[in-house]
């Protein structure tokens, strides 16, 4: 297959659109590193669609992790970014990786889980501690649905604790975040040309 690698990001802000958000920023800069690898990328911003409660592909009424999950299905990378609450990943997080839960009991025409040969990478952000734990949290959740995880490829920024200064109102991008963002899209790149050249076998 000789088409262009794609990635996801979905940012789960807790803001709603038209907010600014420090999610999609650093979303965005995931992306656009990517895209110094070859690789096309969308950006959701889950906050701003109805994703129903639940574990299922499709809940009904009206619920849109339908038309996500084909976007999922069909890149690549997936880069997941939530802010940091209360020293935890985001509830708008949690709803998107009960929704992923669905992809346990889905497979592909050679009996494998959906979402095996694709990878993925998170970005935390926030103003108190919490990013290795929230990234273990994340890769773990995304590795057992069957994303494999790039070596490095947890990029964080954690502002001064009980400040008020958030990651998009910093002048410029931080020496070791954008080092990281850099890692991370080269590996990710790198692992997810591996995979659609040698796919995981089938059981």
């Amino acid at each position: 297959m000789n088409s262009p690698l794609t990635a996801l990001a979905i940012s789960c802000t807790l803001k709603p659109s038209p907010a600014e958000s420090s999610s999609d920023l650093l979303a965005r800069q995931l992306l656009d590193a990517l895209a110094g690898h070859g690789v096309t990328g969308d950006l959701v911003r889950a906050v701003d669609l109805d994703l129903s409660p639940g574990v299922e592909k499709d809940m009904g009424g009206g619920d849109q992790w339908p038309s996500v999950r084909r976007k999922v299905l069909e890149a690549d990378i997936l880069v997941f970014v939530t802010p940091t609450w209360m020293g935890q990943h985001s509830s708008v997080a949690q709803r998107v990786l009960e929704r992923l839960d669905a992809e346990l009991g889905e497979t592909d025409a050679r009996g494998r889980p959906t979402l095996f040969d694709k990878v993925a990478i998170a970005g935390v952000l926030g103003n108190e501690d919490g990013a290795h734990h929230i990234s273990a949290i994340l890769f773990q959740a995304l590795n057992d649905v069957g994303y494999t995880i790039p070596a490095q490829t947890s990029v964080y920024w954690n502002g001064e604790a009980m400040q008020t200064v958030d990651y998009k109102d910093l002048d410029e991008t931080p020496e070791a975040v954008s080092s990281a963002i850099a890692t991370a899209a080269r590996n990710a790149a790198h692992l997810a040309r591996q995979l659609r050249a040698q796919e995981y076998p089938a059981g």
